[in-house]
């Protein structure tokens, strides 16, 4: 899992973080995301980590409660073989068993035509645009905001 983030933090821009948590605050937000009983899953295969996929709160206030944030990360030599989709398909399910309502996925504009095509089959719909919110690598980054609803 580590080394899937790894590669993302220093090759791409799918995270705005510039250097890899170490393990204790991997920890740490582990313990976080199964505090308020949401969803952390990691697909493998063979015990080769081939991704993972975790929801945490939108914000802190309690008026938020029932959004969260997904994150899906594939690791490079996965990726386009379905572990994203299988991965998003069972964290919205998962979501909506714990009672979240609406789920919100942060996407960098740039490079990120696989994420988008994902979010889309899985009827994400664009909510907004942050313009330049992001400096990584030397350029500025906008930011799409998708959202979906979960049935009750």
């Amino acid at each position: 899992m580590e080394r899937i983030y790894l590669h993302y933090v220093h090759t791409g821009v799918a995270t705005f973080e510039l250097s890899a948590p170490d393990e204790r605050e991997w920890r740490r937000r582990f313990d976080t995301i199964a505090e308020v009983g949401l969803p952390f899953l990691v697909a493998e295969s063979a015990g080769e980590f081939l991704g993972y996929a975790y929801a945490t709160q939108w914000r802190a206030r309690p008026a938020y409660r029932y959004t969260v944030e997904e994150s899906v990360y594939v690791a490079p030599g996965a990726a386009g073989a379905g572990v994203g989709r299988a991965l998003l398909d069972e964290l919205l399910h998962r979501c909506a068993k714990a009672g979240v309502r609406e789920v919100i996925a942060v996407v960098v504009d740039s490079d990120a035509q696989a994420s988008l095509a994902l979010h889309r089959r899985c009827r994400f719909a664009e909510a907004g645009r942050l313009r330049d919110v992001g400096y990584k690598h030397g350029r500025w980054l906008d930011t799409l905001l998708l959202q979906r609803s979960l049935e009750p």
